[in-house]
């Protein structure tokens, strides 16, 4: 039986792949509030949400606030393009400056390991399971998950929440 201290405690104890397939420890976001979430090109939440998501990192990245963003094309195949793809589309279109991972799966046997302890954190209204494109998790400064929005919450109404997390007015 694994030891309790062998489970992981917060989102720092997790290593991710970057869009380059390169490891990137999430230790490196110690101290910052984090919204991570799962996202999709094709999707019709998809101008909504990065754009929301843009302005909210325009707006708080100097008071510590990182956008993490997955893609996944497990909703409705709606993200099938490569990560350069993806990449090109998010930056140009909607000038994000914030990081964007490799696919991942966010459900299921082959979920990462990353979002099946946000999944444990944060159960959602039907259940653990991530329901569409665009769930988004806010994480304290510490990595511990405080909350979790459905899809269709527009991330610019989450404000207020980060603020808290930040400490601004």
């Amino acid at each position: 039986m694994a030891s309790q201290s062998n489970k992981p405690q917060s989102v720092y104890d997790f290593t991710v792949k970057d869009a380059k397939g390169n490891d990137v420890d999430l230790s490196i976001y110690k101290g910052k509030v984090l919204i991570i979430v799962n996202v999709a090109s094709q999707c019709g939440l998809t101008n909504s949400n990065y754009t929301d998501m843009t302005e909210l990192y325009r707006k708080y990245k100097d008071q510590g606030l990182e956008i993490l963003a997955f893609p996944c094309n497990q909703f409705g195949g709606q993200e099938p393009g490569s990560i350069e793809d993806i990449q090109q589309m998010v930056c140009t279109r909607f000038k994000a400056e914030y990081p964007i991972f490799d696919k991942v799966d966010v459900n299921g046997d082959n979920a990462a390991p990353l979002y099946k302890f946000l999944k444990s954190s944060k159960g959602g209204f039907f259940g653990d399971g991530i329901k569409w494109n665009f769930s988004k998790f806010l994480v304290d400064k510490e990595g511990h998950v405080v909350d979790r929005y459905s899809p269709t919450t527009a991330p610019a109404s989450m404000e207020k929440d980060i603020k808290k997390l930040l400490g601004v007015a």
